[in-house]
């Protein structure tokens, strides 16, 4: 894991006053919220099940945020001690950590850096979570971004946890992902692609845009776009990262 950065001072005078004055706090609608957490649902599901175990051992306060790569936060998890305090805050499924939406935070320092970082109270730029020490840090696994893990507490003294919980997370949200993929890859019945579908399939895996596809295969936007549903639903997925990892393990890639 690359070395942990502590975030300088960043200020912003017109960022602040938008913050201070009106603190317009930008949340995904809810319909795209609902698209956005169906598609990320073995993401979602491995942070629950992962802080399923980890909070046993817990005896301090702490906030759990998950994100997806552009700071939307899908899932959220606090110690009983936070309830009053979470139910109290701007902080919700749908919430944008960016700092356009929020002011800088722990999250939207580790989205522009894509390193671990940890923020003080004072180093955040909205005053709602200025009592916060934010521990921020890419999320990956099998080697492909999903998004963004944030551990919080507001208890100085327990810095030190706070980085060892949210080194722990990971490798259990891991286990867990891929527990439920190879589980959901052995009941799928097997899968019949034609030629065409296994190529655009297998450009996906590379990272191919569907422009990019297009030129290559020499064919139109819209074509390759009805080819990605049939494979989609084929597979029973919602997204690419879903479609290539399922894929892979039924050994079609």
């Amino acid at each position: 894991m690359p070395a942990i950065t502590l975030a300088s001072r960043h200020k912003e005078p017109a960022m602040c006053k938008h913050l201070t004055e009106t603190a317009p706090f930008d949340y995904l609608p809810k319909s795209q919220l609902d698209r956005l957490r169906k598609n990320n649902h073995f993401l979602i599901h491995a942070f629950q099940n992962s802080l399923s175990h980890i909070k046993e051992n817990l005896t301090g306060t702490y906030l759990f945020l998950l994100t997806d790569m552009d700071g939307v936060l899908l899932s959220m998890d606090y110690s009983p001690d936070l309830e009053t305090v979470v139910e109290g805050s701007p902080i919700r499924p749908g919430m944008i950590f960016t700092a356009q939406s929020c002011g800088v935070n722990a999250i939207s320092v580790t989205m522009d850096s894509n390193e671990p970082v940890l923020l003080l109270p004072e180093q955040h730029e909205s005053p709602y979570f200025q009592s916060w020490h934010c521990y921020a840090a890419p999320l990956s696994m099998e080697s492909q971004h999903f998004g963004y893990l944030d551990v919080s507490t507001i208890n100085a003294d327990m810095q030190g946890e706070l980085i060892a919980i949210a080194k722990l997370i990971p490798a259990y949200m891991q286990n867990s992902y891929q527990n439920q993929q190879a589980t959901e890859a052995c009941d799928k019945p097997a899968v019949e692609f034609t030629a065409r579908q296994l190529t655009i399939l297998e450009m996906i895996a590379k990272g191919f845009t569907v422009k990019a596809i297009a030129l290559k295969l020499k064919i139109k936007e819209c074509t390759v776009n009805h080819h990605k549903k049939v494979i989609f639903n084929k597979l029973g997925v919602q997204s690419s990262t879903e479609a290539v990892s399922i894929a892979s393990r039924l050994s079609y890639l």
